[in-house]
């Protein structure tokens, strides 16, 4: 039977930048989407390149705020502004190659951090927001880090109390009026240092594999991988933005992913830059009215959210909705988790337009798979592969293990159907170039020219991927990946507790929930008490994001013979499943 589509046919949807699916994949190659940019510095490629172009008053970055009216920086103030940054950043002696933190929510000084940051040729390494203390501290560590740009308020609450174990931090440079406030070695006012920075900066020539960006990404064992992304990566994120996302010039952007992670940095300022558009940038959390009004009032033509956020609006009904003006809104493409296929149908129903769904991971450091504005959409998949990216499936055996030749090489799977291992042929520009300071963990993620990407998935007889499910234990909640690992380990640290287990539960809005399994030591008791101290001792330690929203005592948890804890034991017992019945447990991307 042939897969249900919805969405304009490609005869209809001629004007999308890959009017022809076929004949633009023979045609692209990364060679000449690089000779495209002119320099190889992101921040050279997104930034000043449109200034020097004749294109410097065209608004870069537009933020929106509940509280003030929207504040507006051009690509030539966000050259300017950038450049003090990086003087800045040199006059405290920072060096190329030094990582430069970044802890706040959505301001404008952060993404002037970001890019000025890279124009001194340092490593920006994004923290997501509502982290705790433990968290911040663990990443900082693994990345040496000298500089961060926080807030007072973040300061104080996740990074002070755990100052004395950060031997390695000489600078933290606060963003906001309260900055005074704040008292500690290297602290001092970010404002107050970009006032006595010049704006005049010149680049220095910046190499392709150059350092760029270090993005933290949990995994199911071990502490948080940070994965290594360089400059040249801003041509795939130059040419994804054109394909998959379909941005043009005159375009306003909006992706509501957090600066914190992957997407609210290669999809939330570097791609949308290089293409030349405008940014929204709202500073605020979600609330289903105003997202509608933000889509209406800026006059967003193509919108890049999260699945758990389309869930959310779908499940606000229609009144937020009413009587909005949305005819701007071009493109709606999603990313992150999983997209259902009802929300596939209740954007074409509810908003006039059908969502697309697309597939990356931080270690692709940009789109691989995508549904196209000029291809009709199969609901569930997650597209064909984009120019320049060539993907296959790696068999399985039996016991769920991919299959290698002789060489070590994998396996691929004969033909269209077949469920394996969702892979990608290296390399491109985007593909991370080393795990931090860990390059045993960095090698098993390839074998025999293919990156392993730890995803399951087929691919149909049309090229169209389909997500099967993970491969490992990593929680995908609210578009956010959290490590079970790294949750067990705060859990641990509470003196009640000698063991812990952490699973993701499906959760029809948020995808997964986080969950907890704890087995208590001699001398403690379950109860509410109890609980209720585990719970807060989590958000403490965690922040609310990351933290388990349910904590249950357990006398032991499941083990296999050689010790291993048996998660998917715990998954069929939160469920409320036979536990030998596995067969309906849901998986994150």
């Amino acid at each position: 039977m042939a897969a249900r589509v919805i969405g304009k046919s490609t005869a209809v949807a001629s004007s999308s930048n890959l009017p022809d699916y076929e004949r633009g994949r023979a045609s692209f190659t990364w060679a000449d989407a690089r000779r495209s940019l002119s320099g190889v510095n992101i921040a050279h490629a997104a930034v000043d390149r449109h200034v020097d172009e004749g294109r410097g008053d065209v608004v870069a970055l537009r933020f929106v705020s509940e509280l003030a009216p929207p504040r507006e920086l051009s690509f030539a103030a966000l050259a300017l502004e950038s450049n003090r940054f990086a003087n800045a950043l040199e006059g405290l002696g920072v060096k190329p190659g030094d990582l430069v933190f970044a802890l706040s929510g959505r301001l404008p000084e952060l993404y002037i951090a970001m890019i000025g940051a890279l124009k001194a040729r340092c490593v920006v390494a994004p923290l997501f927001s509502a982290f705790g203390p433990d968290p911040v501290r663990q990443r900082l560590r693994a990345g040496n880090g000298r500089v961060l740009v926080t807030t007072a308020a973040a300061y104080r609450q996740k990074v002070a109390p755990v100052r004395d174990d950060l031997p390695d931090l000489e600078h933290v440079l606060l963003i906001g009026d309260d900055a005074s406030s704040v008292d500690g070695p290297g602290v001092q006012a970010l404002a107050r240092l970009m006032a006595r920075a010049s704006t005049e900066y010149s680049i220095a020539p910046t190499g392709a594999e150059d350092p760029a960006f270090v993005h933290f990404t949990s995994g199911t064992t071990g502490m948080p991988k940070g994965a290594v992304h360089v400059h040249d990566a801003v041509v795939a994120h130059e040419a994804t933005g054109r394909f998959a996302l379909d941005l043009r010039e005159g375009d306003v952007f909006w992706c509501t992913a957090d600066p914190g992670w992957v997407t609210g940095t290669s999809y939330g300022l570097v791609s949308p830059l290089a293409c030349g558009v405008t940014c929204i940038v709202d500073e605020a959390e979600f609330d289903a009215v105003r997202w509608y009004s933000i889509l209406e009032q800026e006059r967003v033509s193509v919108w890049y959210t999260a699945p758990t956020a389309l869930r959310m609006l779908m499940k606000a009904g229609a009144e937020p909705l009413a009587g909005r003006e949305l005819s701007s809104l071009r493109h709606i493409a999603s990313v992150g988790e999983p997209l259902n296929p009802e929300v596939v149908a209740w954007g074409e129903e509810a908003l006039g337009k059908p969502i697309h769904d697309t597939w990356w991971q931080t270690e692709t450091g940009a789109i691989m798979v995508a549904n196209y504005a000029s291809m009709p959409i199969r609901p569930g998949s997650m597209g064909r592969p984009v120019p320049g990216i060539e993907v296959g499936i790696v068999r399985r055996d039996a016991s769920g293990e991919r299959v290698l030749d002789s060489q070590g090489n994998p396996v691929l799977v004969a033909g269209p159907g077949e469920e394996g291992e969702l892979a990608i042929r290296t390399p491109w520009p985007s593909m991370m170039r080393a795990y931090l300071n860990a390059p045993e963990r960095y090698a098993s993620c390839f074998a025999g020219g293919w990156y392993l990407s730890g995803d399951l998935a087929r691919i149909d007889a049309d090229s169209y991927v389909w997500f099967v499910g993970r491969g490992d234990d990593v929680i995908k909640s609210a578009g956010h990946l959290i490590g079970p690992f790294e949750v067990e380990s705060a859990l641990m640290e509470h003196p009640a507790v000698v063991e812990a287990a952490v699973i993701g539960v499906p959760d029809p809005v948020v995808g997964e929930r986080v969950e907890a399994f704890v087995v208590l030591g001699p001398g403690f008791e379950p109860g509410e008490g109890l609980s209720r101290d585990l719970m807060a001792f989590a958000r403490r330690r965690l922040g609310s994001a990351v933290a388990p929203r349910r904590i249950a005592c357990e006398q032991a948890l499941p083990h296999t013979q050689s010790g291993k804890i048996m998660r998917r034991v715990l998954r069929a017992r939160a469920q409320g499943l036979p536990e030998g019945d596995l067969s309906t447990l849901g998986a994150s991307r």
